[in-house]
């Protein structure tokens, strides 16, 4: 396999085209320390928490080894839990999705024996397995461990707090001398040194120390929340709080930039900001940001580096980050020249284990926040045109407007009725009318009897305005000339069809392709 660089670690080419296509930009400081001493062919004691890019520390490693050619096991790794079994195996996968031949497995209890079985016998190289259910096969054969190069012991401090210290032990004892051994663990109690000191051979230590670092000025909160609906409790949010600057951080590129068009087709002023940008698209997108053109930035970790935006007033955490002290760089955007800031965290599922590292790390307390409704999204808005009105009649003279509404007076409305009809306006609000489709479209942005589309793709993708309009006239059967404006952009598309026709468009085109790109297509929605 022909190596390249991942940072300054030499990987398989396969290697790096599987990290590329997972977003990640550079090596976390685990990765950074531990591959190139694993590669080396050491035995290696690794400290650091969960969340820090352990499992692609080992993982590269582990796939840089192994013989395609050989279908019998390998490397085994050992973890505390089934949850962790199954997301270890999943990252390996990942990560070796380019290299043809390899086999994985994960093996734990809850799941039928004979399965694990088949896949074993027909020829496994990497087994990632709890160590009840590795010594259950071992016991039956069916694990055969004799060619073994490598075992890995992961979240061993864990796995020795649940009761597995004999297992482990048993494991050990019949696997092949010349085995490299991995260890990694949160924390190294004199369990975790009697482990090394009797299964290690001079084993290297790598540890990687958080500084202290502090957050002041900031207030921070978290939601959990389920992760498809992320994107409508971030616009929530914007819409509520109404930042002047905002920053909102994911973990990897391809989120970046989908994250990017999502808000750009819900009408927000959105740009991107990662890796593979040039510097002279940097520099654009910076400007925009600093000057306001642009008033949300989307960035990974990396690229956000040396972003020194004095307004910044709201940090968002759409992913949860891979390393704690990441979390410290990204809320410390806000909060800078002696003003408060706010930081936001969306936490799904088990990553709630990782935002209690954060707050250990931190010494801080991040408060649990309910995702808000859209009733007080519209109550944010209210209030907001309410504030600005109190502001014009303080400051503004409006003979000219007040000689307007008494003409509407004399026609027997209420001054209350006219001022909710203006507030009505004002918000954007439409009120709901028979309609004849089956979708209330609400208010796109399009001309009047029209409905306007967001598709996710545009000029990067070659695309043409005869592209879009042949595919809408081709799939739905809508004569050309019925179709409306066609606004083409890098990354997506608007265009405008007749709002009787609004549904059937959205219903063939669903999953469509036009120029062999599957396309998302959805009601624009004006902010």
């Amino acid at each position: 396999m022909k190596t390249i660089k991942f940072n300054e670690l030499e990987i398989s080419k396969e290697i790096e085209r599987a990290i590329s296509d997972m977003g990640f930009e550079e090596a976390t400081p685990i990765q950074t320390k531990a591959i190139p001493e694993i590669l080396s062919g050491v035995d290696v004691l690794g400290q650091a928490q969960t969340g820090t890019g352990k499992t692609v520390a080992f993982g590269i490693p582990v796939l840089e080894r192994i013989d395609t050619n050989d279908k019998s096991v390998q490397t085994l790794i050992l973890c505390p839990t089934r949850e962790l079994a199954i997301q270890v195996s999943e990252e390996i996968k990942r990560l070796g999705k380019y290299i043809p031949g390899l086999k994985t497995l994960p093996v734990y209890g809850g799941q039928p024996i004979q399965r694990q079985i088949q896949a074993l016998n027909k020829g496994v190289q990497v087994v990632i397995g709890t160590p009840g259910r590795v010594m259950d096969h071992m016991r039956r054969k069916t694990l055969k461990l004799q060619n073994l190069k490598m075992v890995v012991l992961d979240e061993a401090d864990e796995m020795l707090n649940m009761g597995f210290r004999e297992d482990i032990e048993e494991i050990l004892d019949v696997t092949p001398k010349q085995r490299q051994t991995l260890l990694f663990s949160a924390t190294i109690p004199r369990a975790i040194l009697d482990i090394t000191k009797k299964y290690q051979k001079n084993a290297k230590t790598v540890k990687v120390v958080h500084r202290e670092l502090t957050v002041p000025n900031i207030e921070q909160y978290y939601i959990e929340l389920k992760k498809k609906n992320k994107l409508e409790i971030l616009t929530r949010l914007i819409d509520i709080h109404n930042p002047k600057l905002s920053l909102i951080f994911c973990n990897t590129k391809r989120m970046v930039d989908e994250l990017v068009v999502d808000l750009q087709g819900r009408g927000y002023f959105a740009d991107a900001l990662h890796g593979d940008l040039k510097q002279t698209q940097r520099d654009r997108v910076m400007n925009s940001f600093r000057n306001g053109n642009v008033d949300i930035l989307v960035a990974t970790d990396v690229a956000a580096r040396g972003i020194d935006v004095d307004d910044v007033e709201m940090v968002f955490n759409y992913d949860v980050p891979q390393d704690e002290e990441y979390y410290v760089h990204r809320i410390g955007r806000t909060g800078r020249a002696g003003r408060t800031g706010r930081a936001f965290t969306f936490v799904v599922g088990k990553e709630i284990y990782k935002l209690k590292n954060i707050q250990k790390y931190t010494k801080t307390k991040i408060s649990r926040e309910q995702a808000p409704s859209v009733n007080e999204v519209e109550e944010a808005k209210a209030d907001k045109i309410l504030n600005e009105i109190k502001e014009v009649i303080n400051n503004e003279k409006l003979s000219k407007e007040v000689n307007y509404i008494e003409k509407l007076l004399d026609d027997e409305y209420t001054s209350i009725d006219i001022a909710a009809a203006l507030l009505n306006l004002s918000m954007g609000r439409v009120e709901e009318k028979e309609d004849t489709s089956d979708m209330d479209f609400g208010n796109t942005g399009a001309e009047p009897g029209m409905v306007r589309l967001f598709i996710n793709i545009g000029k990067s993708q070659k695309v043409r305005v005869r592209d879009i309009l042949g595919a809408i006239a081709g799939e739905t059967g809508l004569p050309g000339e019925v179709v409306g404006k066609i606004d083409i952009y890098d990354k997506f598309t608007f265009v405008e069809v007749p709002k009787e026709n609004g549904q059937k468009v959205l219903d063939v085109m669903k999953n469509n392709k036009i120029k062999g790109k599957k396309i998302n297509i959805e009601p624009a929605n004006s902010k």
